[in-house]
């Protein structure tokens, strides 16, 4: 018998106050969201009305969760927390300012901001990879797609959740805007991508 084709709609939270500002954010610095955050979020949920999401899985960062309960709250979805989808820790750059991130790092920030396959093995001291993000990343997609009976899913993450699941399929994005949507469809044999839909 065959695996049932599944829909995964992976959205990034609104915009929270580190986004305003230019700094890098992080695991650590763990704000919840502007009003305009909250109104992006609104609208990624009438975005992903009328899809017949069953279930919403999110980051447990703060403002992937506020995102994940203003979704929920349009579409009348429960909500799961799954650390396999948490920011990427970016060490000892989480804090500071993109500028400053860029003169103290320069080559190494650089890299960071490639999407080359041959940039993923990039860190910053004490911090995560793009490669170690997109490992756990699919570990729970893979997850819910193989080992759960939903078969449409809300994820609530973060720019890096949709730009690395966007390069595994060879596409590459920089540019992740707070509260856009990634639909991803997956069946026997394997992921596929299906749109990408701006907030």
């Amino acid at each position: 018998m065959s695996a049932p084709n599944k829909n995964f709609y992976i959205f990034r939270h609104g915009e929270c106050p580190f986004n305003v500002s230019g700094h890098i954010q992080g695991q650590k610095f763990n704000g919840g969201l502007t009003p305009k955050g909250r109104e992006q979020a609104r609208r990624t949920g009438e975005i992903l009305a009328g899809r017949n999401i069953e279930i919403i899985v999110s980051s447990p960062m703060k403002r992937a969760l506020q995102t994940a309960k203003i979704v929920a709250q349009r579409i009348n979805a429960p909500i799961l927390i799954d650390r396999r989808f948490i920011e990427v820790n970016m060490g000892v750059a989480e804090g500071m300012h993109i500028t400053l991130a860029e003169k103290n790092f320069a080559e190494l920030y650089r890299h960071w901001r490639s999407n080359s396959p041959d940039d993923s093995g990039t860190r910053f001291e004490k911090g995560e990879s793009k490669a170690e993000v997109r490992k756990r990343l699919f570990e729970g997609l893979n997850y819910y797609a193989e080992q759960t009976p939903y078969t449409n899913i809300g994820i609530s993450g973060h720019g890096i959740t949709i730009s690395q699941a966007l390069l595994s399929l060879g596409i590459c994005r920089n540019n992740i805007p707070n509260g856009s949507v990634l639909h991803l469809l997956h069946d026997e044999t394997g992921w596929k991508y299906g749109e990408f839909l701006k907030n």
